[in-house]
C-alpha cells in the first residue's frame, strides 16, 4: 500500500502543467481577504464566481449568487481578453500579475492573489448552453455608447 501511495505521489509531482490548461471553465472556491478568515464559495454556499478563459484568448467573468428562494442571479463582472504565457497572466489589457501572484498548482486548480485577497479557483465540466449563455451575459455587460449617454442626461 505505500508503495502505491508513493508512485501516486510521484505521478501527481511529475504532472507538467502547461499555459493550455488554463482554457475552459472555472469557479472560485474560496477567497481570502488580508487578515481575515478563509470564506468557502460555491457548493453548498450562496456564492461564486466564474471565469472562462478561451484558447483563442477571450475571457468572461460573471458572480453567480444564489438567493434565499433558491433562483441563480448573474452579476456580469467583464468580458474581454487574457494572456497566459510562461505562468505570466494579465486580463482585459491590465499590467500583468507579479510573478507568483498567478500560479496553477496542477491541471484543475490554480490560485492567485488581486489587491488584498487571495483566491482558489477549480476548473469544472459545464455544458456549454450553460457557459455561453454566461459568457453571452457578460458580453451584454458593456452598454452602448448612444445609452450611457442617454441614461446619464435621464438619470444623473
Amino acid at each position: 500500500m505505500a508503495l502505491a501511495l508513493m508512485s501516486a505521489v510521484q505521478m501527481n509531482a511529475q504532472t507538467k502543467v502547461t499555459d493550455k490548461d488554463i482554457v475552459g471553465v472555472w469557479t472560485l472556491e474560496y477567497m481570502q481577504y488580508d487578515g481575515e478568515k478563509k470564506t468557502p464559495c460555491g457548493k453548498g454556499q450562496k456564492y461564486t464566481s466564474f471565469k472562462y478563459y478561451g484558447a483563442d484568448g477571450e475571457y468572461a467573468c460573471c458572480e453567480i449568487a444564489l438567493s434565499s428562494k433558491g433562483t441563480i442571479h448573474l452579476m456580469p463582472h467583464e468580458y474581454g481578453k487574457y494572456t497566459y504565457k510562461n505562468g505570466i497572466y494579465s486580463e482585459m489589457g491590465r499590467p500583468a500579475l507579479k510573478a507568483g501572484d498567478m500560479k496553477m498548482t496542477d491541471k484543475t486548480h490554480f490560485q492567485c492573489r488581486w489587491m488584498n485577497r487571495i483566491e482558489g479557483w477549480k476548473k469544472i465540466q459545464m455544458s456549454d448552453k450553460a457557459s455561453r449563455f454566461i459568457i453571452e451575459s457578460c458580453k451584454t455587460k458593456e452598454v452602448p455608447a448612444d445609452i450611457q449617454k442617454h441614461l446619464k442626461e435621464t438619470l444623473f
